[in-house]
């Protein structure tokens, strides 16, 4: 026998495939599409064939492309790969080892496909797979041989689709640890008993088996009793029971002992219900739930009446639609039912009035879930009684989503309903919280969420531990609730964070998507007890206290964790922070800490400016100063007369300017004055030369004018003389006035006024050029060469002394040696 035309198909494609793999010139396109985490979602990109992505890759998300076909070497290399998904792909064909290099893979999607063939030998080194999808795809039968046995870890399978028609004993040997099975057998027309039955047990098995399936009673009892255990639960979907024995094939479910049913998209009629019923007579069925409800009929329970069903504890319906509902007779028949429940849900399902008859059925009722249907405040009423205390035993009722409107009703109405604890009326039209309630005293959890509130008042039970106000208009809370452990404001516009002082036993807060703008220690010290806040996406100020405490606070540091994550908290202003987490923020120490800068940046300048003035006193830049402002004063002062029209030989009056200590007073007086003033003979031996001229000296005792600066008196003094003759000695260098004279006249020389000659040098006593001053620079150049007299000790050396000293203050001999 040929193979069949679909798998000719497959193995040209493989060929086609594998031909082009051997041209180096044919590449794959790459998805560059990863984030972080290295998961690549490289979905919906119209690739037609695997595309290449980091080998680092720990997720590849592939879905709804054109991929039509996988090769031996599209997976080559992506050993860390823990997930891949081909789901809503055209994928028809793939080569015996594409799967080989997946040695990690815990999940592979292959739904939606259209693999009209399943090879085992896809599977063989795919030991840690632990979930796998080959839901709707074209094959008619799982295959030859155990498909599925190299997968031991296999906890999660999911087969089957419209072409299923045949499964086998054995289709399924070596999955034997499944933890869910979900098998699509809408068409499934061959079935051999034991087929499903080497996977028990199982957590939980899902059956869509709409179509025949329940026509061919012996194969709906076949497969429903595989798949039945008192452990399992037992999801059965897309079933269609309106026919007579169509109710048959759960005889067997009901003597395996179910526990828990659940059916969705359940097209069912008042008939059939009876059926199941009856069937199930006895069963020890605790759970039934049922989502997708279409019932049709009139209501006719009578049947059903003497049916044993008393284990039955919770009852769950949810988007109930009854066709010609005003048809329907009372549920009321179905007391019989309603006696046992604990827990019943009817949500989504267009009630607008659960009658006070029904109510009163419902004695073991626990929890009663009527949420997001069409209740008011005055059928609120009938369904609890006018408030009488039918339901004694309920503590949680949820009438969320409904089109309730008064608190103050609300309260009134469960006010008897001693043992409540939990009410969820959120997402109703509460816009007015009235100043006074009565609830119950046992009353712990309140939900008041999505509703209109705009204030808070007293009205709220001070018994309550959880309150939930999220998403409300409010911009204050301070009511007192000594009890409250979880206080959830999220979606409100609150400014700041309720004072702590009125929860002491507050534990979690959640104030996101607020308008705070920030908060911190002095906010949160009030709560005693506050272990978790989550106060993220509002409209924070990223300032400096406000940074440092955040970032502090999620790294773990203080009592309080912010559990809602560091990318929630983001800045808003400043401008130039706006949208940056507040995680990432560095400010600067000026912005933080202005006082402090300021401060320290004062005290490094006064210190640098100490260190500056020390500095500048050891290089005498002080005296340099000093100096350079008189002397540019005396020059203008020079100038000034010059301009008056003196002549600058006229401003010359003195032979030389004397500058001396005033105990040396007595050598000036009675040697240098007389020697040098008055007029002398020729020295014998010298009749061929002209006696020298007397000369006339400048004294500050006799020459200074009185009344004037000291100052401009030593500046006029030397600008007038045409030598200034320093009598230099210990003494001189120790007088004020005497280093006054010498700075000026060394300032003088920098002038350039005059040379070096313009200064005479006498040493009354030794003196070397380390006692004058570093700073006199000049002076101590001169001092170093030449130029300077020194006052001979004994008697026989001063005519030669007096005779130099005569001819430097005449400028006749301007090389003085030492004598």
């Amino acid at each position: 026998m040929g193979q069949p035309p679909d798998r000719h198909l497959a193995l040209l494609l493989l060929l086609l495939l594998w031909g082009q793999r051997s041209n180096p010139e044919v590449r794959r396109p790459s998805c560059d599409r990863c984030d972080r985490r290295l998961a690549c979602n490289c979905s919906c990109g119209g690739w037609t064939c695997v595309p290449t992505v980091t080998d680092r890759a720990l997720t590849l998300d592939l879905s709804f492309n054109y991929i039509t076909a996988v090769t031996g070497d599209d997976l080559t290399g992506h050993g860390a790969l823990g997930s891949l998904s081909l789901h809503g792909n055209k994928v028809s064909a793939i080569h015996p080892s594409a799967f080989d290099p997946l040695w990690s893979l815990e999940e592979l999607d292959l739904s939606d496909n259209q693999l009209s063939v399943l090879d085992h030998r896809w599977f063989l080194r795919l030991g840690a797979l632990r979930e796998l999808n080959l839901l709707h795809n074209p094959y008619s039968r799982l295959g030859s041989g155990a498909v599925f046995r190299p997968l031991v870890r296999l906890r999660r399978l999911r087969f089957g689709g419209p072409a299923l028609e045949e499964l086998k004993r054995g289709d399924l040997s070596g999955v034997t640890e499944l933890e869910e099975l979900t098998v699509d057998a809408n068409n499934l027309t061959r079935y051999e008993a034991g087929a499903l039955a080497y996977v028990w047990p199982l957590d939980r098995v899902t059956l869509r088996l709409r179509g025949p399936f329940l026509g061919n009673t012996s194969l709906a009892s076949a497969v429903l009793g595989d798949v039945s255990y008192p452990e399992t639960q037992l999801v059965l979907e897309d079933l269609n029971v309106m026919r007579n024995r169509s109710a048959q094939p759960f005889r067997e479910t009901a003597s395996r002992r179910v526990r828990k049913i659940t059916f969705r998209n359940f097209s069912v009629s008042d008939e059939a219900i009876v059926d199941l019923l009856m069937v199930m007579n006895g069963a020890p069925l605790t759970s039934l739930f049922i989502d997708g409800l279409t019932l049709s009929g009139e209501g006719r329970w009578e049947r059903a009446k003497r049916t044993d069903h008393k284990s039955i504890d919770e009852f769950f319906m949810r988007n109930v639609v009854v066709l010609k509902v005003f048809h329907f007779a009372s549920f009321l028949e179905l007391s019989f039912l309603l006696h046992y429940p604990s827990k019943v849900s009817i949500i989504n399902s267009q009630v607008f009035v659960m009658p006070c008859l029904t109510s009163r059925l419902l004695v073991n009722l626990q929890y009663l879930d009527l949420s997001d249907n069409l209740l008011t405040d005055l059928t609120m009423m009938e369904t609890l009684c006018n408030g009488d205390g039918t339901l004694k035993g309920l503590r949680a009722l949820n009438v969320s989503g409904n089109a309730l409107k008064s608190l103050s009703t609300m309260s009134q109405q469960v006010a008897k309903l001693s043992k409540l604890t939990h009410l969820d009326i959120s997402r109703n039209g509460y816009s007015f919280m009235p100043m006074g309630c009565t609830w119950p005293s046992t009353l712990r959890y309140l939900n008041i969420s999505r509703a209109k509130l705009t204030s808070i008042t007293p009205c709220l039970p001070v018994t309550l531990e959880v309150l939930d106000l999220s998403y409300n208009d409010l911009n204050r809370f301070t009511v007192p609730l000594p009890a409250l452990r979880e206080l959830h404001l999220s979606g409100n516009k609150l400014l700041r964070l309720p004072p702590g002082g009125r929860f002491p036993n507050l534990q979690t807060l959640t104030v996101q998507s607020n308008t705070l703008n920030t908060f911190g220690p002095a906010d949160l010290r009030g709560y005693k007890r506050l272990q978790d806040l989550q106060a993220g996406q509002n409209k924070f100020v990223c300032s400096c206290d406000f940074v440092h405490f955040l970032r502090s606070a999620l790294r773990g540091v203080g009592d309080v964790h912010l559990t809602d994550g560091a990318e929630s908290y983001v800045c808003d202003s400043p401008l130039h922070l706006q949208g940056e987490p507040v995680g990432r923020v560095r400010l600067s120490v000026v912005a933080c800490h202005r006082v402090l800068f300021v401060s320290v940046s004062c005290g490094a300048a006064l210190l640098v400016g100490v260190l500056a003035c020390v500095l500048l006193w050891r290089l005498h830049a002080f005296w340099y100063l000093k100096m350079m402002w008189a002397w540019l004063r005396a020059k203008r002062s020079s100038r000034r007369r010059r301009r008056d029209g003196e002549a600058s030989e006229q401003l010359l009056s003195y032979d030389a300017f004397v500058s001396y200590s005033e105990r040396d007073a007595g050598w000036v007086e009675n040697f240098l004055v007389p020697e040098l003033e008055e007029p002398r003979d020729n020295d014998e031996g010298a009749t061929t030369h002209r006696a020298p001229r007397p000369l006339t000296l400048c004294l500050h005792k006799r020459d200074f004018l009185p009344g004037h600066w000291i100052v401009d008196n030593i500046m006029s003094a030397m600008e007038r003389s045409r030598r200034t003759v320093f009598v230099l000695s210990e003494n001189f260098v120790l007088s004020d006035w005497c280093r006054y004279e010498l700075d000026f006249s060394h300032f003088k020389l920098f002038d350039g006024s005059a040379g070096g000659e313009a200064a005479i040098l006498v040493l009354l006593e030794p003196l070397s050029k380390e006692d004058v001053p570093k700073r006199f620079c000049k002076l101590r150049k001169l001092m170093s060469s030449n130029t300077y007299l020194e006052w001979p000790q004994r008697e026989e050396g001063r005519a030669e002394f007096w005779r130099r000293l005569r001819f430097c203050g005449h400028g006749d001999d301007t090389t003085t040696h030492d004598v």
